[in-house]
This record gives C-alpha cells, structure tokens and sequence, in this order.
C-alpha cells in the first residue's frame, strides 16, 4: 500500500502512521495548493464503542519545502485535544449528532493550527477548531455531509482546513502486489501482442470501504512559492515545491529504581514521514525502514542507492521470464536508474519533458514535487505523466492518481529513455497496470474541498445523503 503499515515500528502505531500524501492545485481554486495527508489507515467503519480519533499526544506535520534543500521552509502543525462530555456512559453519542457542538455528542477532538516558517518562528493560526465525529451510523449522524461542511474552517490569514475522518482515496490490488509481485495482466505470457494486458484477471481494491483520518489544508500559491511570488513562469525554479508529511511523539525517560522513579520528558522525535508514495514501501529495505521514518528529507541520498537499483527492478525479469529482456540487460549491466532519481529524488529536469519541470536541485530528497504553474487538467488521466497530463503524478499527487501502475511502469523501464534514447523499453512495461482505477473506491472523490470521499458508517455504506462526487 502507499504507506499502509509500510514498516515493522510505525506499524504497532497506526495514529501515528502516515499513510498517503496528496499535493494539486485546487482544481476549483486555481490560485490556492492543496495538501491532504492522511492517518490512522485500515480503519473498519463498524468500530464502537471506541470510535477512531487523531493522537493527542502526537505532533502532525505537513511540510513545504520552497528552495529544494529538503528541509522546510514552510511547516503546518496539528495538535489535537479530546473531550469528554459525560463520564457516567459509555457511548460515543447518546443520540442524534446534528451539529458540531451537539449535546448527544460525547468524545469529541478539537485541533489547533501552527504555522512555523523558515526561521523557526512559530505562529498560531487557529485554537480548538472542532473535528466532526466519526460516520457511525444514519440514526446517530443523520447528516454526515454537513457536519463535515461545518468543520471546513477559513482561517483568518487565508488558508482553509480540515481535519476528520474520511473514507480512503488509495487503491491497490495489495493481495497481487505483495504475493510476490502478481501483475494478474502478465500471468500468462502468451497474451503478448493481444491487446490483453488491460483488466486482465480480476483485480480487487483491497483497501475500499475503509476510513483514514485526514488533515487537509488549502494555501494561497504565493504563499508556499520561493520569495512568495503571486505569479511566476512554468521553468522558474521558484514555481516548484517539495512537500512531505510527518508525525512525531515526545521522548520519554524513566530512571531510578523501581521504589524511586524520575520521568523525563525530551523533545519531540519523528516516528513516521511520508513523501512520495510507496518509496518507503517498496523501495527502502526492511532494515532501514525504521530509520528512513525518523529522518529529514535532507538525508535521503543514503537511500539513493536503492533507487538506483531498486529490488523490485530485478525481480520482474525473473518473476516473468521474457517479458522483461530489456529490463534485464539493464540491470545486467547494473546501470543506475537516473530516471528514477530524477522521478522521486530530485525532480524532472528541464528539456526531458516538453513544457514542463519539477527539479528541485541536486540535493536527493523524497518529497512530492509539484510544479503550482501547471494548471489543473480539464480531463484528468489516471496515469499522469506517462499519460500525458502534466498535472498528475509524479508532479505532485492527486487522489485519482493510479500511482501502483505509474511506479510499476517507471520502475519496469518505461521511463527510462527520458535519460537515455537508446534504451527501448519492454511492451510489457509500457503495458502493465493493476486494472484499478478511482471508480473502485465506492465512496466518490468530491469535487470540493476536503476533495476526499464520505467516510463509511457502520453500515459499510457511504451516508444516505452523500452525492460523492456531485457534491
């Protein structure tokens, strides 16, 4: 999955697990970029009595990076506090949920925003914003849409946020993807050359009808650019940014004895960050996937060997013997993978790609680059840039975005003559996908801010209100 679980620490702590990272321009306010990142991955919608939540004693980061270092230059935090209202039951709600303050509604979690910029200062935007509650059911939110409508909240200085339960965006055949690799198009070989790569097998969403708790924030573009430019040209290196999301926890210490116990409470330490989907996933190994979690994007060249050669590269020939022959002599002759540099670590250069860029510098960092002078397309392609809409993954990330069969295309060689034009990808590579699109998430993307989809009720249906993507 993109970031589901993805290693064996972050795994044990799913509030604090980032599991998927969007960054677009806000396809109904162009001037404005969107970031969505999303927590708490798995959630089943029947879950009482203890309904998900945020951590209150977790730091939520979304950070901007405007200058291509890897480190922030623009930073948002949530922290998160929960009440309890009535101590005497053990419901969630002790009646119908109509507004945000309802009296039925008994644990309820507020947030407040900080912006921290490039100096370190810290400034706080906005103090207990009410989340909504979670979707449980038709009888306890009658209606869920505007209960979340209601927890959209425009801050002062110009941004607009949200934080609550959503329904997960993310689509992956996982069952596939990790039995060692099944592309249920290449199952058999012999459907080369007929046309049956496309939804061949029968490919299963396996993270649909499941919640995540999102953070979403919509900026004004001069505010993430370099130098804070209103406008600036495609090729300008101030008009692409870097964004990655993180959480952190407090460290704590106890000495003593077991009679004389001192607790001491440190500074916060990162558990868990996220940039480019499915990097720690599938390209970091499982020995490093811990520490890959605790650093800044700044360290990432470590891992740059990986990229260079990533595992599941030369898997494929040997999992599908002659479909990959060009693929395997690349590898054969170990020849490091500059596309797949320039694609997670540094950003598409200049002159690969007709009218566009996303290159940050030479510093290697997984972040989502996103070049804010691409306008949104007016007919999104699941498969971005490879599919010719420059607006889409790997220049920044949208919901509908198929990244699984993007990465897989890329990594397979598909990408690979952006760096060398002699290199002539396998049919299959050009081919493969996971025969899964947006339309597999049932509950539909809205074409509105927080853009993500009504989360499930107890009922494992969207609430009977909802209009998806109508909305």
């Amino acid at each position: 999955m993109s970031s589901h679980r993805e290693a064996p620490e972050i795994s044990k702590d799913p509030v604090a697990d980032s599991s998927d990272l969007y960054a677009f321009v806000s396809p109904d306010h162009p001037d404005t970029v969107t970031l969505i990142a999303n927590y708490v991955p798995l959630q089943l919608p029947a879950s009482g009595p203890n309904f998900f939540e945020f951590g209150d004693d977790v730091l939520y980061e979304i950070h901007v990076d405007s200058n291509g270092d890897g480190r922030p230059d623009l930073t948002y935090q949530f922290r998160f506090r929960t009440e309890l209202r009535n101590d005497r039951t053990f419901l969630y709600n002790t009646g119908p949920i109509e507004s945000l303050d309802s009296e039925n509604w008994n644990r309820r979690q507020f947030y407040s925003v900080t912006k921290v910029d490039a100096h370190g200062k810290h400034t706080v935007l906005a103090e207990k914003l009410p989340c909504p509650p979670c979707n449980v059911g038709p009888l306890s939110i009658p209606d869920y849409d505007k209960l979340a409508e209601d927890a959209v909240h425009k801050l002062k200085t110009g941004e607009k946020v949200f934080a609550g339960q959503r329904a997960d965006a993310f689509f992956v055949d996982l069952g596939a993807i990790f039995d060692l690799g099944t592309l249920r198009p290449f199952q058999d070989k012999h459907l080369i050359g007929q046309n049956l790569f496309k939804g061949a097998g029968t490919a299963v969403n396996a993270t649909d009808r499941m919640n995540v708790h999102s953070i979403a924030i919509q900026v004004p573009l001069h505010m993430v650019r370099k130098d804070g430019k209103k406008k600036v040209r495609g090729r300008d290196p101030g008009a692409v940014i870097g964004v990655w999301t993180s959480a952190s926890r407090r460290q704590v210490q106890v000495r003593g004895n077991k009679d004389d116990n001192d607790v001491f409470v440190g500074p916060q330490v990162q558990v868990s960050r996220l940039g480019n989907p499915l990097f720690n996933e599938v390209i970091v190994p499982m020995a490093q996937k811990d520490l890959w979690n605790s650093l800044p994007p700044a360290e990432d060249k470590r891992f740059a060997e990986f990229v260079e050669q990533p595992e599941l590269g030369a898997l494929l020939p040997v999992l599908y013997p002659g479909l990959f022959d060009n693929l395997a002599e690349l590898n054969k002759a170990k020849t490091a993978r500059a596309d797949l540099v320039a694609i997670l670590l540094t950003g598409i250069p200049d002159g690969l790609i007709d009218d566009f860029q996303n290159n940050t510098g030479d510093t290697q960092a997984d972040m989502l680059r996103l070049n804010t002078v691409i306008p949104p397309a007016k007919e999104e392609n699941a498969f971005g840039i490879i599919g010719g809409d420059l607006a889409g993954f790997p220049n920044g990330r949208r919901p509908a975005d198929d990244v699984v069969s993007i990465s897989l295309r890329a990594i397979a060689g598909a990408t690979f003559p952006l760096v060398d034009e002699k290199f002539t990808p396998d049919d299959a590579a050009t081919l493969v996908e996971q025969g899964l699109s947006a339309k597999d998430v049932s509950s539909k993307l809205l074409k509105k801010f927080p853009y993500l989809g009504v989360p499930f009720d107890g009922f494992n249906n969207p609430s009977a209100s909802s209009s998806g993507s109508d909305k």
